[in-house]
């Protein structure tokens, strides 16, 4: 009696899901579903698309990529990625390595990453550099966000003109009834201590990455930023900020949630962005 091998496909190897046991599903913010494939072309069509991440979630992570790939082989040399998770000062240096000044190595040691950049980020960087993208450092130093947090806005006005230009400009324009603001002060206070000046920390962020993806962004070109799921939910945070600076802009956005069933999106989530990704709860975190 012959011995019968069965081989199966190599993504069902290396996935580790079965097709009956779906990693993730996507939904528009009403909860219809919606297919991956349909949702590329309608991302190509606009200015700029968010990607709102879940920051330890390997889907987001995996995602991420997938549809940066995606965007470039849509919108070509016209793709310009952008990142909350690398700050303005660290431009020039993320500019000398994608133009191949300097190692990965030198890199990695002198700019200020997270330390889930290898895992998480770098990918993204590494095609950008293979593909000769421009890739946007958009997100405020984090001192002067901490001594927003501390000191309000008030705070700033006290920087050098050479600190200045790596933040939003001043005065910047604040809605403390805004509801993704005012949600943190609210859940602040219900652990007890909060400061009034924690969601303008948050504020001062949203304001800085819209100015810095308007800086790279022109009419023709599609900006691709990532960013935690709460600086661009409800098209608030960010996108509050750019539709300041200019209005007209044609914004998508992708939020990242997680659920225990994935057959049909929670009424909480519906809403959240145009795309939302649903992740299973018990997804296993990169950190």
């Amino acid at each position: 009696m012959k011995r019968v091998v069965w081989l199966l496909p190599a993504f069902v190897l290396l996935s580790g899901f079965s097709p009956g046991k779906p990693a993730w599903r996507l939904f528009r913010d009403n909860g219809k579903a919606v297919k991956y494939e349909k949702m590329i072309p309608e991302l190509a069509g606009a200015d700029i698309v968010f990607f709102g991440e879940l920051h330890n979630n390997p889907i987001s992570h995996w995602l991420e990529l997938e549809i940066s790939i995606a965007l470039h082989k849509l919108s070509g040399d016209s793709l310009v990625l952008g990142a909350e998770m690398f700050e303005t000062d660290n431009q020039l240096i993320l500019d000398e390595y994608l133009s191949g000044l300097i190692t990965a190595a030198r890199f990695e040691e002198e700019a200020k990453l997270w330390k889930n950049y290898k895992t998480d980020y770098k990918p993204l960087v590494e095609f950008a550099k293979e593909n000769k993208l421009a890739f946007v450092a958009s997100n405020i130093p984090r001192r002067y966000a901490s001594g927003v947090a501390s000191g309000g806005f008030e705070l700033l006005a006290g920087l050098s003109a050479e600190a200045l230009e790596y933040i939003a400009p001043l005065p910047v324009p604040y809605d403390a009834d805004l509801a993704c603001y005012r949600n943190m002060l609210e859940m602040g206070h219900g652990g007890g201590r909060m400061s009034e000046n924690f969601p303008k920390a948050q504020a001062i962020k949203d304001a800085t990455m819209a100015c810095f993806i308007l800086r790279y962004w022109s009419p023709g070109r599609l900006m691709f930023h990532f960013n935690g799921s709460y600086h661009s939910e409800n098209h608030e945070g960010i996108i509050w900020y750019l539709n300041q600076y200019r209005s007209g802009l044609k914004i998508l956005t992708i939020a990242t949630v997680l659920q225990k069933d994935l057959e049909r999106l929670d009424e909480t989530h519906m809403g959240k962005a145009d795309f939302i990704v649903v992740v299973p709860e018990n997804m296993t975190a990169t950190y």
